[in-house]
């Protein structure tokens, strides 16, 4: 390496740089992968220190930063040869919504709580567990049970609910009375055993359907 220069690891390759050279500065902020983050939030919590040189930007700071927005699931930052410094978002996507007296709160696929709604947005269901979060054994399996239904059956899903991680129950319907029926699935296990099983019960009357074990479903 020739004195007076460094060596800059950049997006798209290695480039040597004058120490003391302006060429790599930090100059411009770019945020992609948003959709209901406004960026210019992005940019101001990601603090970039425009004017530093790329060579010497924490971007793992600035990441930190960024994840901490309560809508971030993930985040890279990249440095471009033309001074540009890319912010990369996965914000979380919804996958149920939990009822609080403050609104209706958003949940991901994690058991996240992220963010708060007036009303929740068409086609979730409502989640019901006695602690919300991505370490109650609860929670996360009621959400494995529901993302991993099939989408015939996820569609018809108007709430979910798990008082342990082995009695998982799925009601179906608008949610209005005379229009509901409970399916009590039990545990994770053999969910698509459970959900070939459940298909041709629900074409029998009933308001009470027992997948729990698939062997011996029952109809109530």
């Amino acid at each position: 390496m020739a004195a007076g220069t460094a060596m800059l690891t950049l997006a798209g390759g290695v480039a040597w740089v004058p120490l003391g050279s302006s060429l790599f500065d930090a100059r411009s902020v770019q945020v992609v992968g948003t959709r209901e983050l406004p960026a210019d939030v992005v940019r101001a919590v990601a603090a970039v220190p425009l004017g530093t040189p790329m060579m010497w930007l924490d971007t793992k700071a600035v990441e930190t930063r960024v994840a901490a927005l309560p809508r971030v699931a993930s985040v890279q930052v990249r440095c471009g040869v033309d001074g540009t410094v890319r912010i990369e978002v996965t914000e979380r996507t919804p996958v149920a919504v939990v009822r609080r007296s403050d609104g209706m709160h958003l949940v991901d696929a994690t058991g996240t709580d992220y963010a708060v709604m007036p009303v929740g947005p068409p086609g979730l269901p409502e989640l019901r567990v006695a602690r919300l979060g991505p370490r109650d054994a609860a929670t996360v399996a009621a959400l494995t049970v529901l993302t991993e239904l099939p989408e015939w059956l996820r569609v018809q899903v108007h709430s979910i609910a798990a008082e342990s991680p082995a009695a998982v129950v799925l009601r179906l319907g608008t949610g209005r009375r005379g229009d509901a029926r409970e399916v009590r699935w039990g545990g994770v296990e053999e969910g698509d055993r459970k959900a070939a099983v459940l298909g041709p019960l629900l074409t029998q009357p009933g308001t009470l359907y027992d997948v729990s074990s698939p062997a011996l479903p029952t109809i109530a």
